[in-house]
């Protein structure tokens, strides 16, 4: 599936400046969308396109005004041979924003790229995300648990209300039913696939198959549900359901199928991550955060000691889910293995994975509670840190610039961070998915 793109031109007939624009937009873009026959922007009102593209100004626009007005889907306005914006633009751009038309207007050929935005869009209404679970709130921690708002029926609503997207409930009990019914000789063969694919050294034999099993049986799920685009399971508040955990899952089934995954059966991580992911190819994993502002409260919580020293230690967060920094695929770490469980509130058989995204430059986004847009907030990874015998044995140490500011506008403890300063590239793909980009 592709976004359809429909060129427009202002002239009375496509003049041969436009002609030259839009054969160099075509091979710039590769195949990342469907180029459907130009209309002149008259004609473009009633468009059933993705998106429109001007792709040659001229001063027509100033008495065009209502017929961009009448444009209903986003109006891409890419006029160098580069992908970019022409710098002789701005001023039409300008008169038409300050006349209420928007337009989406790329400064580089990675944001032109990052129109793949408008792809994930067209995927959207025909894509579903599976949340496994049976008991919220009923099962492990519950004072903690029943107070997301990722479990309300409310929250799937608007997924589907906002976004297209259809989220799917089903049981967990009767998933990891479903995958101790896995046939040996089908679990041998998918364990020594994977002993040779993933470093699980630190496993006991017993805890390689149990987390084959399951990763199997949501791989079998998958194949009879088209169109999933991410999964989840309710992983740790019904811990009792099954004796391991999906860690290993959601690693090998990113790697092997490109499916999002959620801890916990979170959809608003997963939808987060989705598109995120989708429309800008940079890795993006959910932690939760704790501020050293939080103090007690957080440090209680992880069984650790202390914060680590820092200069400004109110613009700091410790990054750590399930004992280490989170779920990060193979493809995305730079050191990754998989580790017995740290976690007293699953079984003793579970696992997690221990890995690193790289120091640098990160962005911390999720998705707010009405679906209709995000907060972006740019932040560095400068190091790790470890603390012995707690629940962050390796948790991701980040700078923001205003902690209080932080803290106090956050729409969750469960947070997305990407690698790299992508906030410029979220807010240019933002009106495309139709999302508010709010900066932190």
């Amino acid at each position: 599936m592709r976004a359809r793109v429909l060129p427009v031109y202002l002239e009375p007939s496509p003049q041969p400046s436009f002609e030259r624009e839009i054969d160099a937009l075509r091979v710039l873009a590769e195949d990342l969308v469907e180029w459907l026959p130009p209309v002149h922007v008259s004609a473009a009102a009633k468009t059933d396109a993705t998106a429109v593209v001007v792709p040659d100004m001229s001063g027509a626009a100033y008495r065009l005004l209502a017929e961009f007005r009448a444009i209903e889907v986003p109006i891409l306005v890419i006029t160098s041979e580069f992908g970019t914006v022409s710098m002789w633009d701005w001023e039409i751009r300008d008169f038409l924003r300050r006349r209420g038309v928007e337009t989406v207007a790329p400064t580089s050929l990675q944001e032109y790229h990052d129109l793949r935005a408008l792809t994930v869009k067209e995927r959207l209404p025909r894509s579903t995300m599976l949340a496994y679970l049976d008991d919220l709130g009923a099962g492990k921690q519950p004072d903690i648990f029943k107070r997301f708002f990722w479990w309300e029926d409310e929250c799937a609503e608007l997924l589907t209300q906002q976004l297209g997207v259809t989220v799917e409930k089903r049981s967990y009990r009767e998933l990891w039913a479903r995958a101790l019914a896995i046939p040996e000789a089908r679990l041998r063969e998918q364990l020594a696939a994977a002993e040779r694919d993933v470093p699980m050294s630190g496993l006991a034999l017993r805890a390689k198959a149990d987390a084959l099993r399951l990763k199997l049986a949501i791989g079998d799920e998958l194949d009879e549900t088209p169109g999933v685009i991410a999964a989840g399971i309710n992983c740790l508040n019904e811990s009792t359901t099954s004796t391991t955990t999906p860690c290993l899952a959601w690693n090998m089934l990113f790697e092997e199928r490109g499916l999002i995954w959620g801890c916990e059966a979170d959809l608003t991580s997963m939808i987060t991550k989705f598109l995120t992911w989708e429309s800008l190819r940079t890795p993006a994993i959910m932690s939760n955060l704790y501020p050293f502002l939080m103090g007690q409260a957080a440090l209680k919580h992880e069984k650790i000691p202390y914060f680590p020293e820092r200069p400004d230690p109110q613009n700091h967060i410790l990054a750590a889910h399930c004992g280490y920094f989170g779920i990060i695929p193979q493809s995305w770490a730079t050191r990754f293995s998989i580790k017995p469980r740290v976690l007293e509130i699953v079984d003793e058989n579970a696992h997690a994975l221990d890995a690193d995204l790289p120091k640098g430059d990160v962005t911390i986004v999720k998705i707010a509670s009405t679906m209709d847009s995000m907060t972006v907030t740019p932040a560095e990874l400068p190091d790790y840190e470890q603390y012995e015998n707690s629940d962050c044995l390796n948790g991701a140490v980040l700078r923001v610039e205003d902690g209080y500011r932080y803290v106090e506008k956050l729409p969750s403890h469960h947070a997305v961070i990407a690698v790299g300063d992508i906030v410029r590239r979220l807010e240019l793909v933002g009106p495309v998915l139709g999302l508010e980009m709010q900066r932190i």
